[in-house]
């Protein structure tokens, strides 16, 4: 590739509280790779798994969901394991259905801001 073009994306979010999105995200299979704390407080979290990575700020002031307007795609393995998981953590994920003409099979979650995302499962 050359250098004159674009090589990543990492989405950028803001949340309201750090430390919860973080153990959401974790429940994902999300692992911590670097924060920011600025007069005390934590002001930045890098997440990944994989070669998935995310990073959240906090947010400035209320988050309003329903603005979003990015949509965020996430793939996983095997999507009745990842749904029982979040289920047996008290997080609600919709059902499981076909996401053509995509994956065959994705469901929708929302992270506690109430951004929704869209896990689809690897073929």
């Amino acid at each position: 590739m050359s250098a004159d073009r674009v090589s990543e994306l990492i989405p950028f979010v803001q949340v309201v509280d750090l430390e919860r999105s973080i153990a959401f995200y974790e429940l994902l299979g999300f692992v911590v790779s670097d924060t920011y704390v600025h007069e005390g407080t934590l002001d930045f979290a890098a997440l990944e798994s994989g070669s998935a990575r995310t990073m959240l700020v906090r947010a400035a002031g209320p988050v309003d969901s329903r603005a979003q307007r990015v949509r965020f795609y996430l793939y996983a393995e095997d999507l009745d394991a990842l749904r029982s998981r979040l289920g047996e953590n008290g997080v609600a994920a919709g059902p499981i259905v076909d996401g053509t003409p995509g994956p065959k099979r994705e469901m929708t979650v929302r992270d506690p801001d109430g951004y929704r995302l869209v896990i689809a499962e690897i073929d």
